[in-house]
């Protein structure tokens, strides 16, 4: 026994001594990467040819690959922008010595870049396409990917849907173009075109994603680029990459960030001393009989500083044949807004392997969340703004939970009818839980032919499926939830309701791909012919509403509910270029949705383009200042059919709301009743047209674009009311008109220093649009006063929107006040603007509109040494806003308000001293207010340690404020929502972020 366990130590050793050897004999590459002006390189790749050995240069371009035994070597650096450089390294007995010195391209042309399957070289696109990478992202606490390009892309307006954990935003590429269908741009990840639907549950659909996962947004935005996507890209599309595995040694990267949150500014209302002297000079005795003591914050009440904390973590690196890149992140987000919260862990693993003889890639991409959340009941944010600030918050005795609420004797539960609740309890007794599951995957094969390697066959295999599944409870004796059921006897109600959703998204994709240059006639050919078939599928499983002690108010007599629809298509692409300065492209899709009708179901959208590289031609091609210039040329039809009723165009009976229910005994029940169709609706289509010039100077130092567009949007899509007894429904959804928008967007590059201390990146980017309804189908006569939308609070039914004939998109359709002397309003006198001696809805006009003729965006990276210095500013000139708060809240009947009670409200009232009385009042364009902006959405420094710990790792820190200023005059708490009404808005902080990034 003694003898064998010798024998395996002796074996132990002979095994350490043998390894001891041969890394003994292993060598390693050093060196230093630069430009042609000496300056390091940092995140160069250098790499030994026919192995796995490669390393990337720190922050001073100096690598350094270890493991490499003697011998001769073919070594190559690459960096994006710079042409790559080879040397023959010999490696000897000591270590070796290899610099490179790399000379920039000519505006990178030679670049590949992402495009609708496929890449393209970037001197051969012919459309308009942009494309951000990491280094250029935004920074801080970002918790949905749109946030990282915000302000970077030239005609791309990203505008966060407020404060709360997670809220996304809305992204719009040239302007909405779309009445009731979606405005919103596809979004395709790693190839996995995401539906525009939302996810139960999930504060955003996107917030599912990670950030941090992300290498590069490819936003695609004229018809030649978009084409290419028929049916999905009337509005844009953006392509997400994800990062990749990296050629050798494995590589670690941790980042660590925590942030806090502050609320910037309230909503200004009445302090409990101005209620007090306002009731006092203006109300009857009754009302100054419901005046507290008190000075009460009700705002302060419900916000707080939030903390939150994002930690991820990735490794990347090849085993064997095998390039990965695996990854966790750690989300915990707490909202300025009390009770509001989001948890979300994420995981994702790339992998990129090459097989027979790297004829065959497979790129396997796997993505996973689990987010739970808390919402907080944002009705509390009108309730502060709402609520009596002369009483306290508690009442001192148990009833309502002991929060103190506007009683009523003569009410059965003792509450005031239609009076705000208490805001603190409305946040402190609604529990809004939720626990959602998302994965998106893919795996793409892309084979090159052994008999004809120019030719390969990619097929992509995608899904997108998620579980969402919650909770909202709510405590029975709040006084928000009291006698929710109607009874007589037990008034206490409470809630104790559920969801469950899931989601199932697949996708399948082939196309072959050819692409030849032909030397002989100076050509070069890029042929895709595709195949695509995508299934749309969400399973809504319903429950009944129920009170807390689990009684049912109102049933469901289903189990579930599954809307579904499918895309069938086909499509081709063909470009050809000549001579390297000549290119034609021309695109073709072919979409078959089962949202239509068999008659309407197929649609066909072309394109075709044309591209001249003038820098190429003899009278330009050695102008040394000029590196590039190109003109772009294109035209093509895209469709639209997201955000649509699936089965609205046959006849269908659909289940009734909670609000018509029928009753049996003491339960309510919802009934199937017939539901408005048209079964004529057909694709909503834009035909674009966009000439655009791409330009360099300097070798590429300064370069830029500049696009002029035209899009006319046919067939409209529109929920439109339907006359009384037509149907049981009360709309339905037809094409109802034509829109345009017109516009023109530059962008432009430099670098304003170079040199071996100091560099300074300027970005710039600005988009002028305006947009008009040419069609509009039964709303077109003279005495049409269009299509209404844009409903607001403070009145029943009220719209402040229209989409007219000849006018911009959801334009105000409002009275003009009349002022006096001062330019003080006058209540409820207007102008009489057909002169026919009274004032009727005959006397509203069209008075603004809601979209930005201008959109700005400039960025700024300073770097000196080891420090940098960046900012992000975003401006929109020319929107407007309806300031729905102080319309609702701002008006003597709000404060003094005739059911009996005293309500705060906005300090508007000292100013104008409107009344808010009678039907016009919320319809003064007094409340259209300009807001316009100058926002600097971010601000950073950093320091950047290089290596450390023995050179065995790279440490950057980083402090970083979002939402730094914003300047406007807009009397609102936030001049930027999207649908141009300030009602209840969930304000956005600014947040202060200190973080650390850690390589290994």
């Amino acid at each position: 026994m003694r003898n064998d366990y010798l024998k395996k130590y002796m074996l132990f050793f002979a095994l350490l001594f043998t390894s001891a050897m041969v890394f003994a004999q292993t060598r390693s590459i050093t060196g230093k990467v630069v430009d042609e002006n000496n300056l390091s390189l940092p995140g160069a790749t250098v790499a030994v040819s026919g192995t796995t050995l490669a390393a990337s240069t720190d922050a001073n371009g100096v690598f350094k690959i270890t493991g490499v035994k003697p011998g001769t070597y073919t070594v190559t650096a690459t960096f994006i922008g710079y042409n790559a450089l080879t040397q023959q390294v010999t490696v000897g007995d000591a270590n070796a010595t290899s610099n490179f010195n790399l000379v920039p391209s000519a505006k990178n042309l030679t670049e590949v870049v992402v495009i609708g399957y496929g890449t393209a070289r970037k001197k051969d696109v012919t459309g308009s396409i942009t494309t951000v990478s990491s280094k250029d992202f935004q920074t801080g606490t970002i918790t949905t990917p749109e946030q990282l390009i915000a302000g970077k892309v030239a005609g791309v307006s990203i505008t966060p849907n407020g404060g709360a954990p997670g809220a996304g935003s809305t992204i719009r590429v040239r302007g909405g173009a779309s009445m009731s269908a979606s405005n919103d741009p596809l979004i395709v990840i790693d190839g996995v075109q995401l539906s525009n639907d939302g996810i139960a549950g999930a504060p955003n659909a996107l917030a599912l994603i990670n950030p941090n996962d992300i290498e590069s947004f490819t936003v695609l935005k004229d018809a030649s680029a978009t084409a290419i996507y028929g049916s999905r890209a009337s509005n844009g599309v953006i392509i997400v990459t994800t990062k990749k595995g990296t050629a050798g040694t494995p590589q670690v990267t941790l980042n660590s960030n925590i942030s806090v949150s502050k609320l910037i500014k309230q909503v200004a209302v009445l302090t409990g001393d101005q209620m007090r002297d306002y009731v006092k000079a203006n109300g009857s005795a009754q009302y100054q009989g419901y005046l507290g003591t008190e000075n009460t914050d009700w705002q302060k009440l419900i916000y707080q500083t939030a903390v939150a904390n994002d930690n991820n973590a990735s490794v990347s690196g090849t085993a064997g044949i095998l390039p990965y890149r695996v990854s966790v992140g750690f989300l915990n987000q707490r909202g300025i807004l009390k009770t509001d919260e989001l948890n979300r862990t994420s995981a994702g693993v790339n992998l990129s392997p090459k097989f027979l003889d790297n004829h065959l890639k497979v790129d396997v991409n796997l993505k996973g969340t689990l987010s739970r959340a808390r919402f907080a009941n944002q009705g509390a944010i009108g309730a502060a703004v709402s609520f009596n600030p002369t009483v306290p918050v508690y009442s001192g005795n148990q009833n309502y939970m002991g929060y103190y609420e506007i009683l009523d004797p003569s009410s059965a539960t003792g509450l005031k009818v239609l009076a705000p609740r208490n805001p603190l309890s409305l946040l402190e007794q609604r529990f809004d839980n939720s626990e959602v599951k998302r994965s998106i995957g893919n795996a793409q094969l892309d084979y090159k032919f052994h008999f004809l390697p120019d030719l390969h066959l990619n097929v992509n295999l995608g899904y997108d499926i998620s579980d969402s599944r919650g909770t909202i409870n709510a405590t029975p004796a709040a006084g928000f939830q009291y006698n929710r059921g109607g009874e007589t006897t037990n008034l206490q109600s409470g809630t104790n309701n559920e969801y469950h959703n899931k989601v199932l998204n697949t996708t399948f994709e082939a196309y072959l791909n050819y692409a030849k240059d032909i030397k002989s006639i100076n050509s070069r050919i890029d042929a895709v012919a595709g195949y695509a078939y995508y299934d749309y599928k969400t399973t809504a499983y319903l429950f009944p509403d129920r009170a807390a002690n689990g009684t049912v108010i109102t049933t469901q007599n289903n189990a579930f509910d599954i809307p579904r629809n499918r895309l069938l298509s086909y499509y081709g692409r063909l470009n050809y270029t000549y001579a390297d300065k000549y290119t034609l492209t021309g695109t073709l899709r072919s979409d078959a949705s089962s949202r239509f009708s068999p008659l309407d179901r197929t649609a066909f959208f072309p394109s075709a383009a044309a591209s001249w590289r003038i820098k190429e031609e003899s009278f330009l091609k050695d102008a040394k200042v000029l590196s590039d210039l190109k003109l772009r040329v294109s035209y093509g039809i895209t469709g639209q059919q997201d955000a649509i009723d699936n089965y609205a165009y046959i006849s269908y009976y659909n289940l009734s709301q909670n609000t018509a229910s029928y009753q049996l005994g003491s339960n309510y029940y919802q009934l199937y009743r017939p539901s408005g169709y048209d079964p004529g609706r057909k694709w909503e289509q834009s035909a674009t047209t966009n000439i655009g010039i791409d330009f360099g100077f300097l070798n590429g130092r300064i370069s830029g674009s500049v696009d002029a567009y035209y899009k006319n949007t046919t067939d409209l899509i529109a929920r439109v009311n339907l006359p009384a007894g037509a149907s049981f429904s009360n709309e339905f959804v037809t094409n109802i008109g034509n829109m345009t928008n017109r516009g023109i967007e530059f962008a432009i590059n430099g670098q304003a220093i170079r040199s071996k201390d100091l560099t300074w990146d300027i970005a710039a980017n600005v988009t002028y649009n305006e947009n008009k309804v040419t069609k509009l189908s039964g709303f077109d006569s003279p005495s049409s006063v269009g299509l209404a939308t844009g409903g607001v609070s403070g009145g029943t039914g009220t719209n402040v929107q229209r989409f007219f004939l000849g006018q911009p998109r959801a334009a105000f359709y409002v009275y003009q006040q009349v002022y006096d002397a001062n330019g003080k309003p006058l209540d409820n006198v207007f102008v009489d603007r057909n002169n026919d001696g009274i004032i009727n809805d005959k006397d509203l006009y069209l008075y603004k509109q809601p979209d930005p003729k201008f959109i700005f965006g400039f960025s700024t990276n300073l770097n000196y040494k080891k420090w940098s210095l960046a900012t992000v500013l975003r401006a929109n000139v020319g929107n407007y806003m309806y300031n729905n708060v102080a319309s609702a809240t701002g008006t003597s009947t709000n404060i003094l308000n005739p059911l009996g009670y005293i309500n705060n409200g906005s300090t508007n009232v000292l100013e104008s001293g409107l009344s808010g009385s009678g039907d016009r009042s919320r319809l003064s364009d007094y409340y259209v207010q300009n807001a316009s902006f100058l926002k600097m959405d971010n601000a950073s420094l950093g320091y950047n340690f290089g290596k450390v710990f023995r050179s065995s790792a790279s440490v950057a820190l980083n402090a970083n404020v979002q939402n730094v200023f914003v300047i406007t005059k807009y009397k609102g708490i936030d001049p930027e929502i999207s649908n141009g009404i300030d009602n209840s808005f969930y304000p956005r902080p600014r947040t202060f972020t200190l973080g650390v990034n850690v390589k290994f």
